[in-house]
This record gives structure tokens, sequence and C-alpha cells, in this order.
């Protein structure tokens, strides 16, 4: 499968003993924040509790790929997000994925920082408003779109973290990041409005980023 091809076969960098012990250090303590990834992914708790338990077992399968002390969240996000795409993503309704490629040759581009700022979701009017709909809205975009947000908003991953994990360039996450946020903004327009926001007030808090 696509994920395991993605994972390259190295010669044997652990005994029985240390794959045990790499295996309880590095990757158990991620966990939770798996299953969250993995539930807004799938939205839906079995599907995402299968996923976590897929994620692991490969993570176990190709542990001598993974160098100790390195990243693993990064690393087991990777498999992860393969696996959904791999197996639950066919399963669903998503509609089919975005061409990113013609953003591509930005990569090594500094016109990528120059790109106008969005709003985090870690700031502090976006986590006033964190709740159902906000979980709605985030749930009701392209996938795409819905785990770069995951990963940097809520996971608080790097942009280089990410291109890792989603093997995209950089300018691409970039760019990807940007569309995502400005949909998400468009589609709380109205909850801000009922909460007592202006359009005004979160455009101007947008621009100070």
């Amino acid at each position: 499968m696509e994920e395991e091809e993605d994972i390259v076969e190295v010669e044997a960098r652990y005994s029985e003993k240390e794959k045990y012990a790499v295996f309880d250090k590095e990757f158990m303590p991620h966990i939770d924040s798996m299953y969250n990834f993995a539930f807004r992914l799938t939205n839906d708790e079995d599907d995402a509790n299968d996923l976590v338990q897929d994620t692991y077992l490969k993570a176990f399968r190709f542990i001598n790929s993974f160098e100790r002390g390195t990243n693993a969240k990064a690393w087991l996000f990777r498999i992860l997000k393969n696996s959904f795409i791999n197996d639950y993503r066919k399963k669903s309704k998503e509609p089919s994925k975005v061409d990113y490629q013609d953003v591509e040759t930005t990569y090594n581009s500094t016109e990528d920082a120059e790109m106008d700022a969005t709003t985090d979701l870690r700031t502090e009017t976006v986590q006033d408003m964190i709740g159902d709909e906000v979980a709605n809205a985030l749930n009701s975009l392209p996938v795409d779109f819905r785990t770069v947000i995951i990963l940097c908003d809520i996971e608080g991953f790097t942009y280089e973290e990410m291109a890792k994990i989603l093997d995209i360039p950089i300018g691409t996450v970039r760019s990807r990041l940007h569309r995502a946020r400005n949909l998400l903004k468009e589609k709380l327009k109205g909850y801000a409005t009922s909460m007592g926001y202006k359009t005004e007030e979160l455009e101007s808090e947008e621009e100070e980023f």
C-alpha cells in the first residue's frame, strides 16, 4: 500500500526489547493526540479507533525506520494521514482531491512569507468561539483544508513538520492553510455575528497576523 511504500525499509536498528521500549516511550504518549486527529478526520468514533489502531500496528511494523529522539508525533501523524487517505477516504463522500501542483513551484520562494495572514484558531477571539458551531464548520471543510487547520492551529505543528506529514512543499502548506482559514472564516461569519462579534472586528484581527 502507498503508506507502506512511503516508509523506507532499513536494516534492523533495534533489538526486540528495544522495539518495545521505543514504542512505549516514543509512540504511546501521543495516543490521545492521534485519536483526536483521527476523529476530526473521520467524524466517527469507531473509525477513529480503527484508524489509530491501524497506525500503531504499522508504526511497530516499520519501527526500524524511526530514528529514536526525532519527532515521533510527526512520524505517527504521517502514517495516520496516509492510512486515512488510502483506506477511509475511499469510503466517504468527500469530493475529489483538489490539485495543488500549480503552487509547488513556490517551494523555495520567499514570496510565500508575504502572503496575507489569516486568523490562527489559537487566537483569543476564535478561542472564545470554540464550540459545536466551530467544530461543525471545520468538519464541513474539504479534507485537504480541514487537515492543515488541524495540524497547524490545533496540533501546533510547524510548516516544515506539516510539509513532511503531508508530503507536500512548504509553499503548498502555506497556500492551502491560507485558503482553509479563509473558507472557515466565511463559514463562521454568521455564528460570529450571533455571538456579538462584528465582521470588521474579525477582519481587523486578521490583519494583525
